[in-house]
């Protein structure tokens, strides 16, 4: 309450409650329902004077915890300048504790130089144990251009990339997450991207069914890496497409989005699409996506289907049309999705049509006679 007024009653209500009561020709007190033999509302000076000072001591607690978390993180990043050893690594993980929890502490770290100091602290010689607990800080700070760069370069990659392929499951989802971030709006070096390692950590990431919550982190990057033209190839040499391919049916909607997409970028390239089609489960598997996700998602399993399907059309066209491919292009083009998904349907119908006999197509559709 803010303006709480007492009725002849005795109850107590908020003003702006009571009168929109009275305003519906209520002629009853709400809570006891007894009629009333006096409308007159009186202010409840003792009430709001209880408000006043329940609100204030709240504020004043918020107010020193807030700086308190405040000067527990500027003083455990002076101690980050002394300490070495495992000294250091409680200081980082009591600092990620407390960056993690709270954006007055994330700001008191942004403003006096924590980014700089903690990103010192990653190199060729340092230890896992430092290393998780810094990457762990950096991933909740918003990181300038000037540390991004810094964070790039290939010793602190080379340490993220072995802690990806070693470290906890918390460890290596940070780290998908930090170097996502450094990709974010630059020329990340293709040598880096290409790190086998990289990948493979990644691959391994995305395919540990034991931590399911590492998928989205490592789909993610995967995307990102993706979208770097000359690195698809090692991306495929590695063996990405068939366990993603398995994936799909048991993916959320956000992850497959972002697996659809994968996919769809590795069949422009001819290892990719040798893949996707050297995958026994890639046709049955996509066909089964169409009409039941959003289009966003189904104009990204039609153009994996046509990338198969033209590279070798009688063989592939088979399967998809025995798959139920046809039935499906046909509820697509007289549903009410864009244009654009109803004519790559309809290209994708004709190739289907034209390496396969139109009695098997209509068959296959199980279309009624007026229809055919």
């Amino acid at each position: 309450m803010e303006d709480p007024v007492t009725l002849c009653t005795g109850q107590t209500y908020e003003r702006s409650n009571i009168l929109k009561w009275f305003s519906l020709g209520h002629c009853t007190c709400p809570t006891t329902m007894q009629e009333l033999w006096d409308d007159t509302v009186t202010p409840n000076r003792t009430m709001q004077h209880l408000i006043y000072s329940w609100f204030s001591q709240k504020f004043l607690v918020m107010k020193k915890r807030s700086e308190d978390v405040q000067g527990r993180a500027i003083e455990l990043l002076e101690n980050l300048k002394k300490v070495k050893g495992q000294a250091r690594v409680q200081t980082l993980k009591e600092l990620r504790q407390v960056v993690a929890a709270h954006s007055t502490a994330r700001k008191a770290v942004l403003d006096n130089g924590g980014t700089a100091l903690v990103s010192s602290l990653l190199g060729p010689f340092t230890t896992h144990a430092v290393g998780s607990e810094a990457v762990g800080i950096l991933v909740n700070l918003d990181i300038d251009f000037a540390s991004k760069s810094n964070l790039r370069q290939p010793a602190k990659i080379s340490l993220m990339v072995d802690m990806l392929n070693e470290g906890s499951i918390e460890t290596k989802i940070n780290v998908t997450r930090l170097i996502e971030m450094l990709m974010e709006g630059s020329d990340f070096e293709n040598e880096n991207l290409s790190s086998l390692s990289l990948l493979v950590g990644l691959l391994r990431l995305v395919k540990d069914k034991r931590h399911p919550n590492g998928l989205l982190a490592g789909l993610g990057l995967l995307k990102s890496i993706c979208s770097h033209e000359s690195v698809r190839g090692s991306v495929v040499s590695i063996g990405t497409v068939p366990p993603l391919v398995e994936l799909l049916p048991s993916l959320n909607s956000e992850c497959l989005e972002l697996a659809l997409y994968i996919l769809e970028v590795l069949s422009s390239i001819p290892e990719g699409r040798l893949a996707l089609k050297g995958c026994a489960s890639t046709i049955p598997n996509v066909v089964k996506l169409l009409m039941r996700v959003s289009e966003a998602c189904m104009q990204l399993a039609l153009s994996i289907l046509w990338a198969v399907c033209m590279l070798a059309p009688e063989e592939c066209t088979a399967l998809a049309v025995e798959a139920g491919l046809a039935a499906k292009l046909l509820l697509v083009i007289q549903s009410g999705c864009n244009p654009e998904l109803k004519q790559q349907s309809v290209e994708l119908l004709k190739l289907c049509s034209l390496n396969y006999t139109s009695t098997i197509v209509i068959s296959e559709c199980k279309l009624t006679r007026t229809i055919q």
